[in-house]
């Protein structure tokens, strides 16, 4: 479970425009909820006719278990409202912002709410700079800001916008990523000091926990040539197209059959199938907290998908307490090597 789905104060300051009569919701119902996260105040407002857009599965998930229809990525239609609960990177946002402008109804509003401490102040600033205005009330310590009906919205801007969500050449151009991944414009240390020590010999069926834009299973299929098969796990849907174009231009430069698929999943409910090796960096905060027990999750998911005599391989921040957990799971447990703050770790003979 994901914090904040019983305290989001992002959340909860959105819908205050409407309990003090600001805003009205529009008369046919229907609502374009970008980033949507679900919530009590949510969940007694809907009506028919809510889109609700989240890409992220935890959340989306969230939102199905509370009876929502959820869709990763919106249709390609226009609203007379459209919500917004920004991301914490601004170019993200910036596109976010472009595409709820570009989705809103001629005479609608857009509406979003943002943490002050998360950068609220800037995130009105380039709204307005996009619809050329806003109306802002401040409540829950946040800031909630929305589009004037009839804005005039800066069309070059905009479309300058809604470029930065598109997938980008990083790291020489070898790999392609998108803006908001996790370290969307450079190949991770971690993930780097893991794919260079992992071992030729990975054989059969591989998964990548945690995969963002395909790194490591590219470095799996670069470096080990008796891999068939392997599974990207990725709970942001945003990493989804670039880590498959990763992944079909490795097995492109290698001259023999692998199968592979990019599975939008939350793996902290479970994987698909089976398999003879998992790498993975787990992730291991939300927001701004460390959060162990997400790595501690991957470690239990992935010891329950190893066939007898797999193998796991991840990397971690060297403070993290992963070490009690993969004792009690895995027989042999080995930091194979410790260098600039991380530790990766080799464990196998599941328990």
């Amino acid at each position: 479970m994901a914090p904040g789905l019983h305290s989001d104060v992002a959340l909860d300051a959105l819908f205050v425009p409407f309990d003090t009569g600001d805003l009205r919701f529009p008369a046919d119902g229907r609502v374009l909820f970008l980033r949507a996260r679900d919530g009590f105040r949510a969940r007694e407002l809907r009506r028919p006719g809510w889109v609700m857009q989240q890409s992220f599965r935890p959340f989306a998930d969230a939102l199905e278990r509370s009876g929502f229809d959820v869709v990763a990525d919106a249709p390609d239609e226009v609203f007379p409202l459209v919500l917004v609960l920004p991301t914490r990177q601004r170019e993200e946002t910036r596109a976010l912002f472009a595409r709820a402008l570009r989705q809103v109804a001629p005479g609608g509003i857009v509406v979003a709410s943002v943490p002050n401490a998360e950068g609220a102040r800037t995130a009105e600033s380039d709204l307005t700079a996009l619809a050329g205005g806003v109306t802002q009330i401040s409540k829950h310590k946040c800031r909630v800001f929305w589009t004037r009906p009839g804005a005039i919205v800066d069309d070059a801007l905009m479309q300058a916008w809604l470029a930065l969500d598109e997938p980008v050449r990083i790291a020489g151009d070898r790999f392609v990523s998108r803006r908001g991944l996790f370290a969307w414009d450079r190949i991770d240390v971690a993930s780097a000091l893991l794919a260079e020590v992992l071992p030729s010999d990975l054989s059969g069926t591989v998964a990548d926990l945690g995969a963002g834009f395909g790194y490591l299973s590219c470095e799996v299929l670069d470096r080990c040539a008796a891999v068939t098969d392997i599974d990207l796990y990725e709970a942001e849907a945003r990493a989804l197209q670039p880590a498959r174009m990763n992944v079909e231009a490795a097995v492109a430069r290698h001259d023999r059959p692998v199968r592979f698929d990019v599975l939008w999943r939350d793996v902290t409910a479970g994987l698909d199938r089976r398999y003879h090796a998992i790498v993975s960096n787990p992730p291991f905060h939300q927001g701004r907290a460390d959060q162990p027990e997400l790595g501690r999750a991957f470690i239990e998911r992935a010891a329950d998908a190893l066939v007898h005599g797999g193998v796991l391989w991840m990397v971690a921040n060297r403070h993290l307490p992963y070490e009690s957990t993969l004792a009690a799971r895995f027989v042999q447990v080995r930091t194979v090597i410790e260098r600039d703050g991380f530790k990766v770790i080799e464990a196998r003979g599941v328990r």
